[in-house]
């Protein structure tokens, strides 16, 4: 018998995704300890386990995968070819249709290029406290990106515009903002991306309570604390418009006590997405405005949105505070986590889509 992590080891399947697929039907252990809850799989499932994984990684449907594992160890053969033909004509299909798509919309990109102005002006130089800028960073670090195919949101934007900095940073699933007070600034809008490294040594320079200087020319950066520097070029990138991003108010606000809630979300009950290798939380905001974790038999109700849990206990550690504010509107719409003390600086994480 092999135990549930020997099996993720050998199957390329991981442990979240072999519980998912339990809990599915598709893959059930040969013994389930009746103490521990343990899953146990016999030598056999192991080639099964294999299959699975690929069937998976070719991105079949749940409801395909069934029928592929039910028909595969029969002697007629015929299905299974069916449904591998059939989901890769679907794949060729999408993928013909992307491209066109896709094709078109480069040919829009092309006629709007010269039309698009950068933000960025010759020379600014402003003031900021350097306890503000400090938090700002500290609150939006957690959602920049590390994804090497997108470079503009390999960093983090100050988005300067009157007398107000706002700090941005977004890896897609995920995004999170904060804003610091500036003096010194005109009413016009500047925008700059610092690389994520050059945003880390400024942050190491921001210990003391004395204001710091931040001067834009052309594409550099620099930030001077007394006599400490730190200073580099820009991400030469248009940063996404933010601002369409942030969500509205939502209608269901429900105020975390952040310690008990991160003990929660870490022995409570977790499903997998959709791949398979990440856990998720599924959250409903109950109407006497407490948080419920839900567990797989509440997946009728229309109320709960599903996160990734490790997004989610990042965010809740950039919040620094020991009460935040959750707020959800629909399973489809991010869900927000705000300061209940200073709600310019919050983060939104993108819900998830549960399995069928």
């Amino acid at each position: 018998m092999r135990s549930i992590g020997e099996m993720a080891r050998d199957s390329g399947l991981g442990v979240s995704a072999l519980r998912f697929y339990d809990r599915a039907g598709v893959l059930v252990p040969a013994w389930v300890d009746p103490v521990s809850g343990y899953r146990w799989y016999a030598p056999e499932q192991l080639d099964e386990a294999r299959l699975l994984a690929r069937v998976r990684r070719a991105g079949m449907s749940l409801a395909d995968i069934r029928l592929v594992l039910a028909s595969w160890s029969g002697t007629d053969t015929d299905l299974v070819r069916k449904l591998l033909t059939a989901h890769l004509r679907r794949l060729q299909l999408g993928l013909s249709d992307a491209r066109s798509e896709f094709s078109a919309l480069r040919a829009l990109l092309d006629q709007r290029e010269n039309l698009m102005t950068s933000l960025r002006v010759a020379t600014v130089r402003l003031t900021v406290a350097a306890p503000e800028l400090a938090a700002a960073l500290d609150t939006v670090r957690f959602a920049a990106s590390t994804d090497p195919e997108l470079p503009m949101l390999g960093g983090v934007l100050f988005d300067i515009e009157g007398e107000n900095l706002h700090v941005v940073a977004t890896d897609r699933y995920r995004l999170a903002v904060a804003t610091a007070a500036v003096d010194g600034h005109d009413e016009s809008r500047v925008q700059v991306i610092v690389p994520t490294p050059l945003a880390d040594a400024m942050r190491a320079l921001l210990h003391g309570g004395e204001p710091v200087r931040l001067s834009f020319d052309g594409d550099r950066v620099t930030l001077e604390a007394g006599d400490r520097q730190a200073a580099g070029r820009c991400l030469d990138h248009d940063f996404p418009d933010y601002r369409r991003l942030l969500p509205h108010t939502g209608d269901r606000r429900a105020l975390v006590e952040v310690a008990d809630f991160r003990t929660a979300l870490e022995t409570g009950p977790v499903r997998s997405d959709e791949t398979g290798t990440h856990d998720l939380s599924v959250l409903r905001v109950e109407k006497d405005g407490t948080v419920t974790l839900c567990a797989d038999g509440d997946d009728r109700d229309q109320d709960r949105v599903a996160v990734n849990r490790e997004f989610l206990l990042d965010a809740l550690a950039a919040g620094a505070r020991d009460r935040l504010i959750l707020e959800l509107t629909a399973t489809t719409a991010p869900i927000a986590i705000r300061r209940p003390d200073d709600e310019s600086g919050f983060s939104i994480l993108m819900p998830v889509r549960l399995e069928d």
